[in-house]
């Protein structure tokens, strides 16, 4: 009998970029979610299964056998996820064989949190399967480890999301304190298949910042100060100042060189289409842009970033973290 969890993925509302000097971020968990199906073997093998990906392989004595897909990919994928599984066995106190499907409704390599849903999925369905009793802390700390394995130094909000669900306030110093709202926050978000590189974007950032520190530093405070602001209009449920606040925020991503032409076409398609608010997410330079419209408007302002050449969806706030769905 196998287990299935799933995870959500997220957005950045407000503050990408600027976290990395310190300011406060807005992270939104939505409802696309990854799915991890676990079960038993008879042998000791690590077989692993990316349905999404066209990608399967089986570690056995530390060593990976492709079976679909590229090996180098593969490999690459699949190495944060055995890793999860070990720190789970390392609990359990025994070495088994395990398969695992994963299954995600996630755009990956666009800047929503795909690699740490994947990794909260697969740490709780194993959890699960093996009747570890891991609370969402450990969850979280294990996602986390995954992360890390592949990023280097994640700041560890994709798995804190991922894990809890919800709003999040974000700060380097501080971690992340969850947000009480109970606002709807209706998105549509649009993906440009332009693949980035988050490192490429926040080094162009801090290449700006370094030849222009005294232009940059206020641009800094300004997004400090969007945050704050932003914080009370999600409380007030306030969409019209939130989607100003995201325009502006936009306006300063596009000052720090880190949007594109890819993204331009669909957050000035969404806003002509009556978006209340638009911008990127993540780390610019192709991925996902976001836009805030009101529910009746929601599927207008989709056909217009799709018609701009946009993959587009509609998302919703979802308050639920990593969840066990079935045993």
């Amino acid at each position: 009998m196998g287990v299935i969890a799933s995870a959500p993925a997220k957005v950045i509302l407000f503050g990408e970029h600027f976290v990395v000097y310190g300011e406060p971020a807005i992270v939104l968990a939505i409802d696309k979610r990854a799915y991890a199906k676990a079960e038993l073997r008879d042998d000791k093998r690590l077989y692993l299964r990316s349905v999404n990906l066209n990608l399967a392989g089986y570690f056995e004595n530390g060593i990976f056998n492709v079976e679909q897909g590229n090996a180098k990919e593969a490999k690459l994928k699949f190495e944060p996820l055995k890793l999860a599984v070990e720190k789970v066995l390392e609990i359990h106190g025994e070495n088994v064989g395990l398969n695992i499907e994963v299954n995600s409704t996630v755009p990956v390599a666009a800047g929503l949190g795909s690699s740490a849903a994947v990794a909260a999925a697969v740490t709780a369905a194993v959890g699960a399967l093996l009747n570890v009793k891991m609370s969402k802390e450990d969850v979280f700390r294990i996602s986390f480890e995954a992360e890390r394995s592949v990023h280097g130094t994640p700041s560890g909000v994709d798995p804190a999301v991922s894990t809890f669900g919800g709003t999040l306030l974000f700060q380097m110093d501080t971690g992340f304190k969850p947000l009480d709202i109970k606002a709807d926050v209706p998105l549509v978000i649009g993906d440009t298949g332009v693949e980035r590189s988050t490192r490429v974007q926040v080094a162009k950032v801090r290449g700006v910042r370094d030849k222009y520190p005294r232009v940059v530093e206020p641009m800094i405070r300004t997004a400090r100060e969007i945050v704050l602001r932003a914080i009370d209009a999600l409380k007030e449920n306030d969409l019209e100042t939130l989607g100003d606040l995201m325009n502006i925020n936009h306006a300063l991503l596009c000052g720090l060189g880190v949007s594109d032409e890819s993204l331009e076409w669909l957050i000035n398609a969404a806003r002509k289409a009556g978006a209340l608010g638009a911008k990127l997410t993540g780390a610019g330079g192709g991925g996902c842009m976001i836009a805030l419209a009101e529910n009746e408007r929601l599927e207008q302002v989709l056909e217009a970033i799709q018609r701009a050449g946009g993959r587009a969806f509609i998302a919703k706030k979802t308050d639920e973290g990593v969840r066990v769905e079935q045993t």
